[in-house]
């Protein structure tokens, strides 16, 4: 008997299809590896990371990358976003967020309202923020997706970065299909450097409004944002355009812009009518 090879099969059913006997025959450890040399993270991290047992390969992420809502035409992409039931959750979150929102708008100089659109848009202000974990999302992208191999272990790589920074596990932070995470769904490298602690307290949460509004103000101004034109090609759309590169994406952030300011300065009803 080839016992070698009964070590694989054992060791792939008991630690899940992402799990390879020998880190160092593991393809996307062998991609990331070399971002490491001399770095502060050490291999025993990262050594726990590629043997843990939740790795996971998952072969619907290649599907979601290939067929993305993003190609579809416009009206029915804006049915998933520019809802009633999404509006009226974001005018309650205006309401009861309203002093952070304005803060954060004041400290950049970008309009409250598009900053209460992108986080809706993005997790429907929180609700839709998690799909898979961030590492098993890239690590299924490096194992499926070649001609995004070398983009998805860039992003690990900054992930895991993040991770040991901020005494994280890599399998306990959830996102998107992407390798997005938190309220933003800013990618790792999005994360690490656009991310801002606006509440002051040293960290920047993923997870916290202060952090995650100031953080998609940051990101806008980092990406252009200036004045107060919101047509196409104008600094505003090419900083919304900056954050999903999809004209799909910014006719919704904008037009779920407007349904919100709309909504919210509405004058209230006369009870008398």
């Amino acid at each position: 008997m080839n016992y070698r090879i009964l070590y694989i099969f054992t060791a792939a059913i008991f630690f899940g299809p992402g799990f390879s006997h020998h880190i160092n025959e593991d393809k996307a450890f062998n991609l990331i590896i070399e971002s490491f040399t001399n770095s502060s993270v050490p291999r025993s991290f990262l050594d726990s990371a590629f043997t843990n047992p939740r790795i996971k390969i998952h072969n619907d992420i290649a599907d979601k990358f290939n067929n993305p809502w993003e190609k579809k035409d416009y009206p029915a992409y804006k049915k998933l976003f520019v809802t009633e039931s999404r509006i009226q959750k974001g005018t309650i979150f205006y309401t009861e967020n309203k002093r952070i929102i304005h803060a954060v708008s004041d400290s950049f100089y970008v309009d409250p309202f598009l900053i209460l659109s992108i986080a809706g848009v993005e997790s429907n202000y929180g609700v839709h923020h998690a799909q898979y974990s961030v590492f098993n999302a890239l690590y299924s992208i490096i194992h499926t997706l070649p001609r995004k191999e070398k983009w998805a272990a860039n992003e690990l790589s900054d992930f895991l970065k993040h991770c040991y920074e901020n005494g994280m596990g890599p399998q306990d932070i959830s996102g998107s299909y992407a390798g997005a995470f938190g309220f933003g769904q800013f990618i790792p490298s999005s994360f690490n450097r656009f991310s801002v602690d606006f509440d002051g307290d040293g960290v920047r949460h993923h997870l916290e409004w202060p952090d995650v509004l100031g953080s998609i103000a940051n990101y806008l101004k980092k990406n252009g944002y200036a004045g107060t034109d919101f047509s196409k090609g104008k600094p505003i759309w090419k900083s919304v355009w900056a954050y999903n590169h999809s004209e799909n994406y910014v006719r919704a952030v904008l037009d779920l812009r407007t349904e919100l300011k709309e909504n919210i300065e509405k004058p209230p009803a006369n009870p008398g009518d």
